[in-house]
């Protein structure tokens, strides 16, 4: 037969409480600064490739591509899919590129005040979209829009462009 002892073994109890279940004051505060520390280095690492992959791409977009006959079929075909689309859910407007402040000279000030002289501040792959839309698709009946369309801190961020088709108003 077992004996069952009504006063639990102390320091078995104190090594289990300091072992997982209970942290003093002091030990949770250590605690807390930890996690909020690691937490904070993931974040910052987050940031770092965050910004690293934004320079990349600002690298990337301030090449021109070169616009051969196949390469704008290959850019062609596929918004043309794209406007269709839009236009069957009833949409007059489409966002048809996405790029970083960075690549206009202004920083987006021009975009951001409706500056007629916007596109004269554009480098770059928009560039070559802004021209691809004046020398083939405004002919077509298609307006384009500039806003800046994240705002990041309060300052002016990434620039959408928008192909825009329906009403005739400007």
């Amino acid at each position: 037969m077992e004996t069952l002892k009504t006063k639990p073994d102390v320091s078995k109890a104190q090594q289990e409480l300091g072992d997982e279940t209970f942290m003093s004051a002091d030990d949770l505060r250590t605690y807390m600064t930890e996690m909020q520390m690691a937490k904070a280095s993931k974040s910052l690492e987050g940031m770092d490739r965050a910004e690293k992959a934004r320079h990349e791409l600002i690298k990337r977009m301030a090449e021109p591509i070169d616009l051969t006959p196949e390469r704008l079929k290959e850019i062609l075909q596929p918004l043309r899919a794209k406007l269709r689309l839009a236009a069957e859910r009833g949409e007059t407007e489409l966002m048809v590129m996405r790029f970083p402040n960075a690549l206009c000279t202004d920083h987006g000030r021009a975009i951001n005040n409706s500056d007629p002289t916007w596109p004269d501040t554009l480098t770059g792959r928009p560039r070559q979209a802004y021209e691809l839309w004046r020398d083939q698709l405004r002919s077509a009946g298609f307006r384009l829009s500039a806003l800046i369309i994240e705002w990041p801190g309060g300052l002016p961020g990434d620039v959408g462009f928008f192909l825009k088709w329906g009403d005739t108003k400007q």
